[in-house]
Protein backbone atom coordinates (compact mmCIF):
# COMPACT_ATOMS: atom_id res chain seq x y z
CA UNK A 1 0.00 0.00 0.00
CA UNK A 2 1.07 3.19 -0.75
CA UNK A 3 2.04 5.64 2.43
CA UNK A 4 -0.02 8.23 0.93
CA UNK A 5 -2.98 6.77 0.73
CA UNK A 6 -2.26 5.24 3.97
CA UNK A 7 -2.20 8.29 5.35
CA UNK A 8 -5.47 10.06 3.11
CA UNK A 9 -7.29 6.57 4.49
CA UNK A 10 -6.25 6.83 7.98
CA UNK A 11 -7.43 10.63 8.40
CA UNK A 12 -10.49 9.88 6.44
CA UNK A 13 -11.08 6.98 8.43
CA UNK A 14 -10.40 9.34 12.02
CA UNK A 15 -12.70 12.29 10.48
CA UNK A 16 -15.83 9.92 9.97
CA UNK A 17 -16.01 7.99 13.13
CA UNK A 18 -15.59 11.53 15.43
CA UNK A 19 -19.85 11.57 14.71
CA UNK A 20 -20.01 7.82 15.66
CA UNK A 21 -18.32 8.57 18.99
CA UNK A 22 -20.06 11.23 19.88
CA UNK A 23 -23.62 9.43 18.47
CA UNK A 24 -22.99 6.84 20.84
CA UNK A 25 -21.75 8.94 23.90
CA UNK A 26 -25.13 10.62 24.15
CA UNK A 27 -26.79 7.89 23.91
CA UNK A 28 -25.15 6.47 26.73
CA UNK A 29 -23.50 3.68 24.76
CA UNK A 30 -19.87 2.58 24.55
CA UNK A 31 -18.00 3.62 21.24
CA UNK A 32 -16.94 -0.11 20.64
CA UNK A 33 -17.18 0.32 16.82
CA UNK A 34 -15.98 3.43 16.75
CA UNK A 35 -12.72 3.03 18.87
CA UNK A 36 -11.71 0.11 16.68
CA UNK A 37 -12.52 2.51 13.52
CA UNK A 38 -9.86 4.93 15.34
CA UNK A 39 -7.51 2.45 16.23
CA UNK A 40 -7.21 1.19 12.34
CA UNK A 41 -7.16 4.77 11.53
CA UNK A 42 -4.44 5.64 14.16
CA UNK A 43 -2.36 2.19 12.55
CA UNK A 44 -2.35 3.52 9.13
CA UNK A 45 -1.42 7.11 9.85
CA UNK A 46 1.28 5.51 12.24
CA UNK A 47 2.57 3.03 8.84
CA UNK A 48 2.82 6.30 6.33
CA UNK A 49 4.44 8.12 9.28
CA UNK A 50 6.85 5.32 9.61
CA UNK A 51 7.44 4.55 5.86
CA UNK A 52 8.15 8.49 5.22
CA UNK A 53 9.38 10.08 8.52
CA UNK A 54 9.97 13.52 6.78
CA UNK A 55 7.49 13.50 4.12
CA UNK A 56 3.93 14.88 5.99
CA UNK A 57 3.28 17.68 7.79
CA UNK A 58 0.37 20.18 8.02
CA UNK A 59 1.44 22.18 4.97
CA UNK A 60 2.04 19.01 2.66
CA UNK A 61 -1.30 17.46 3.39
CA UNK A 62 -3.41 18.93 1.08
CA UNK A 63 -1.28 18.32 -1.56
CA UNK A 64 -0.97 14.49 -0.09
CA UNK A 65 -4.80 14.16 -0.64
CA UNK A 66 -4.77 15.75 -4.17
CA UNK A 67 -1.77 13.14 -5.00
CA UNK A 68 -4.39 10.22 -4.14
CA UNK A 69 -7.28 11.68 -5.63
CA UNK A 70 -5.27 12.28 -9.12
CA UNK A 71 -3.97 8.50 -8.70
CA UNK A 72 -7.63 6.75 -8.16
CA UNK A 73 -9.21 9.61 -10.44
CA UNK A 74 -9.17 8.20 -14.50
Amino acid sequence: MNSDLAMVVGIVLAVLAIPSILSAVTDRRSPRASAITILIAAGLIVFALQKNPGRYSFETLPDVFVSVAADLLP
